[in-house]
């Protein structure tokens, strides 16, 4: 299995309304993946961090291995909601991959 791990932060000029509706986009794209591109064992979007966080998601998904995370990085569509989703509105992006 691969661990495939992301915070986002998001652009400053989004009003705290904007950032909430951006957020739920992003959860609702990504872990709509699930069952559309192959490798996928897991992904969870997380849009509720607490104060002390200094990102505003984190995306957690896991692979069943490395050839199916890269897969997924040009699959149409993981690419068409990382297009219209997320970087449009991300400043900042952090990804963490590891095997588990």
């Amino acid at each position: 299995m691969v661990k495939h791990v992301i915070l986002w932060t998001l652009k400053d000029e989004l009003s705290a309304e904007e950032k909430v509706a951006v957020k739920q986009g992003i959860k609702e794209g990504l872990e709509g993946l699930k069952g559309k591109v192959p490798g996928i064992v897991n992904i969870k979007v997380n849009i509720n961090g607490l104060a002390s966080s200094n990102a505003d998601l984190m995306l957690d998904s896991t692979f069943e291995n490395e050839d199916a995370l890269k897969a997924y990085a040009v699959h149409p569509e993981h690419v068409a909601v990382a297009d219209s989703k997320v970087r449009p509105y991300t400043k900042i992006r952090s990804c963490l991959d590891y095997e588990a």
